[in-house]
């Protein structure tokens, strides 16, 4: 599953690691956040974030 980073404040979410303190379960893909979910960090939506390039 790809990493998405955050483009605000650089923030990644690794969905091997999801989200727990947002009640996000390890193993969630990016695509399945609930579309209300925001960035933990500096709490900007999901369509600022970008995918990871390896």
């Amino acid at each position: 599953m790809k990493k998405y980073i955050c483009t605000v404040c650089d923030w990644v979410y690794d969905p091997e690691v999801g989200d727990p303190d947002g009640g996000i379960a390890p193993g969630t893909a990016f695509e399945d956040l609930p579309e209300d979910w925001v960035c933990p960090v500096c709490g900007v939506g999901k369509e600022d974030f970008q995918v990871v390039e390896d």
